[in-house]
Order: structure tokens, then sequence, then C-alpha cells
């Protein structure tokens, strides 16, 4: 297959690393960067320069681009593509993006359109910083737009050869709902918890813990704000979840009552250990 990736950050790059250096798929990519380009090039993450002339050429195409730039590049590419060309996005949000392709889907019905959303990453962005393994035993979340059930098991199959641990179909209300609990949510706990004055006193002092409550605070503020404003409506009622509970520990601590404090840590802990049990379920389920 020829395969179009628009894009060449951390998820693009590694897309189209793994792509290389394990299928014999040829890969054709652009980047508004010239150091991206250069930089993709000699990480050996496309063969080909994708430009307007052989974008006609391409079976699949990638859009891995932060949310605000994806409609112009859809609107850009979908004319160009051949008759049964498939469409495919990596944007952290789906409702948005799924809404376009709908109403492009009936503008270009020799397309198909499947949104997805590899959930792998770093703190670190850029094609620099890409890997060939960075989707090894990741979950990768598709989301059906326009394709019948054929196209999208094609796609499955293929996320699964590059390494994918794992393809969950959904929607993309589920979607936004349940990634505004899993990705988002834990971003803004990290980047509110580091900016806590003592955490300029931390050397010495810190753990693991530290490390893993802070990992994520390093991003890409301007992805992560568009992603977060645009998923808004979820990421609010989480936010409000989160704050009550941390309430309920603080109202613990000021009336010093241990029974309620350990109650509510043990909660926590109970919850925990379900969501381990949940996850080794689910595991065990798909081997």
């Amino acid at each position: 297959m020829n395969i179009g990736i628009v894009g060449l950050g951390l998820i693009g790059g590694s897309l189209g690393r793994v792509i290389v250096s394990r299928t014999n798929d040829k890969v054709y990519a652009t980047d508004i960067s010239t150091k991206a380009m250069l930089d993709g090039k000699l990480l050996s993450a496309y063969h080909f320069e994708l430009n307007e002339s052989n974008v006609k050429e391409i079976d699949v195409l990638f859009l891995s681009l932060y949310p605000d730039a994806l409609e112009e590049v859809l609107e850009k590419y979908c004319p160009l593509l051949k008759e049964g060309a498939l469409v495919c996005d990596c944007c952290g949000n789906k409702r948005r993006i799924v809404s376009q392709m709908r109403e492009l889907s009936k503008k270009y019905p020799h397309l198909d359109f499947i949104s997805t959303h590899p959930m792998a990453g770093r703190e670190f962005s850029g094609v620099s910083h890409s890997t060939v393994g960075l989707f090894d035993k990741a979950s990768m979340i598709l989301v059906p737009v326009k394709a019948d059930i054929r196209r999208v098991a094609d796609l499955k199959a293929y996320c699964l050869s590059l390494g994918f641990g794992s393809v969950v179909i959904t929607t993309a209300e589920k979607h936004d709902e349940i990634i505004a609990f899993t990705s988002q949510l834990a971003h803004l706990v990290s980047s509110s918890y580091i900016k806590s004055k003592t955490a300029e006193q931390f050397m010495g002092f810190s753990a693991g813990s530290f490390r893993d409550m802070t990992r994520v605070a390093r991003l890409s503020p301007e992805m992560w704000a568009q992603l977060t404003v645009d998923n808004a409506d979820f990421l609010v009622d989480e936010l409000d979840s989160i704050i009550n509970s941390l309430n309920e520990y603080k109202s613990a601590l000021k009336n010093k009552d241990t029974d309620e404090m350990r109650k509510l840590l043990a909660d926590g802990n109970e919850k925990k250990l379900l969501s381990e049990k949940m996850r080794r379920s689910w595991n065990n389920d798909k081997q």
C-alpha cells in the first residue's frame, strides 16, 4: 500500500517509522517544518515527500495534526485523493473532526473515513523524539465515520500488525467522554501539581510518586490548550468530580478526622484495586 502522513510530529513520525521498518508499504509524508522533514528523512520516517502530484497514489492518508489545523487540511486533500482511499486522523478529540468527516463523506462519496487515536505518547514532542516502538502494546481507538465493516476490519488488522496491542472501536461521543478522564484530566492535574511552591525544593525529597505525578506536566501547551478547550464540557465534569473529592480530603484534614481520612483513603485504594482487576480481565480477554 501507499501510506500518506500529513504532520511529522511525535505520532506522525513514529507511525511513519514503524510502517517503514515493519512493512513493505511506501510512506509519503509532508510537514510545514523543513526541519521536521529533514529529521524525518534521517530517521527513516518516510520514503517520499507527499505532494499534490503523488497524493493521488495514496491508499490510506493519516492526518497527524493539531485540532485547529485539521479542518483546513482535510478540505485540501479530500479532492485530490483517488476513489477508495481511506482518510484517517490521529487527533485526541473526536466529535469535532468526526462531524466534519461526515459532511465531507457526502461531498466525496468515493472516499472512506475512519477517525483514529493511537493511545501512546511521550513527554517530548516532535519527530526527533519519535520511536519505532512507540505503539508497541498500545491501544488504537477507531471511530468509523463512513466505511464498511470490511474496511474497519482491515484497518484493525493493519494496526495490530504494526505492534498495537489492542484495537477499540467506539463512537466519537464515548471517546471524548472517556478521554477527558483518562488523558486530559491527568495532564491538568499534573500541571496543577507542579505549580506548588514546594516543588522548587523537591531535590533529595522525591521518589516515584513525584516523578509519576509530574511526568505529563511536560507537554505542548499549544496542542493541549486546543484539546482541552475543544473537549471542555466533558473535562469540566471531570474537574468538578476531582475537586469534590479533594474537598472531602481537605475537610477531613481541617477537622483532624482520622477516621474519615482512613475511609476516604480506603475507598481510593479499593477503586484502584478494582481498576487493576478490570485491566487484567480485559487483557486476558484479548489473548
